[in-house]
């Protein structure tokens, strides 16, 4: 397989090569392209876990289990009070 390249990858890859960290431009595209399918894989897995959460908040809304708007204005209040109180306690 052959394949071309943009100018200024050519020297971030012929750089590399020149500073010992990889022996072959071959070495250092298979480097990339493990590094592009575990980027690929954290990505569907992160999306997974999106699409599972989605689907326990639809559930949640299905079965009743929600909280009104005021409410949760009032939980959020709360939280941000809890959260600022927390935050000025470490600061010296």
């Amino acid at each position: 397989m052959n394949i071309s390249i943009a100018p200024e990858f050519e020297n971030f890859v012929n750089a590399k090569l020149e500073s010992g960290v990889y022996g072959s431009a071959s070495e250092m595209v298979g480097d990339a392209l493990r590094l592009l399918a575990e980027r690929d894989e954290l990505r569907r897995i992160r999306i997974e876990k999106l699409n599972n959460e989605i689907q326990l908040g639809l559930d949640d809304v299905a079965n009743g289990r929600v909280i009104s708007g005021e409410e949760s204005k009032e939980r959020m209040a709360i939280f941000k009070q809890q959260f600022l109180n927390n935050s000025s306690d470490k600061t010296v």
